[in-house]
């Protein structure tokens, strides 16, 4: 399996049916079946948080009764950002 690495230097392009350890070539294509496992998960559970950050969204603008009135003034006011950053 022909695998790319990018590091800040550049790219290295590496083959793994070359690793003449066997057991060495089996623990890389199994960090990179894993790898692309978690990769899927990361994006799936990205959609799904946009979705319920974008659903809450909608819910809140529908119930007025829910704004609160900031208050004016030196009192410092904590707020959580609740935008997605991808």
């Amino acid at each position: 399996m022909i695998i790319t690495i990018t590091k800040d230097d550049g790219q290295v392009v590496y083959d793994t049916t070359m690793i003449e350890d066997e057991n060495a070539r089996a623990n890389a294509n199994m960090s990179i079946s894993k790898i692309g496992t978690l990769n899927v998960l990361v994006e799936a559970l990205n959609f799904a948080s946009g979705t319920h950050q974008n659903n809450l969204e909608l819910l809140l603008q529908s119930a007025e009764e829910a704004i609160v009135e900031t208050p004016e003034g030196d009192e410092e006011v904590v707020e959580e950002d609740l935008e997605d950053e991808s």
